[in-house]
């Protein structure tokens, strides 16, 4: 994750149901934390960051898996801005051990995109985004 501006550090807890038959999270919960942290920190925010005029979807995302989350246990999910475009939001993120931060999970990055629903079409970033991410 880059050294972009701190928006969140969230502590999430791992699932018996996170697991998969190899006894480890299965890889693609990991893009829920994410999810879970990114709601977080929309929640946070002083504005609205969606209507039923303008919504964020997912455009790209990336994640390195660097190491297996086994239950018990408990992450941190951080998440900083990477990039701040007119209508979308580049947002790195690092999963790690909530008691150890230097034992990385997994680390990459999500592009946001706002919307207008109706049309499907790309839209400015909400104000209360835009002021939070800058």
């Amino acid at each position: 994750m880059s050294e972009g501006r701190r928006l969140l550090d969230a502590r999430i807890d791992v699932r018996w149901g996170d697991m998969d038959a190899y006894g480890h999270v299965n890889n693609a919960t990991y893009a829920t934390y994410v999810e879970e942290a990114r709601l977080r920190w929309f929640a946070s925010l002083p504005g609205p960051w969606r209507t039923p005029d303008s919504a964020p979807v997912i455009a790209a995302q990336t994640i390195n898996y660097r190491r297996q989350v086994e239950w018990p246990a408990v992450l941190r999910v951080a998440l900083a801005v990477e990039r701040v475009g007119n209508s979308s939001l580049t947002i790195g993120f690092t999963i790690a051990s909530a008691d150890d931060t230097a034992r990385v999970h997994a680390d990459g990055n999500s592009v946001l995109v706002w919307i207008d629903p109706s049309s499907g079409r790309s839209i400015p970033l909400p104000d209360a985004v835009r002021a939070a991410a800058t």
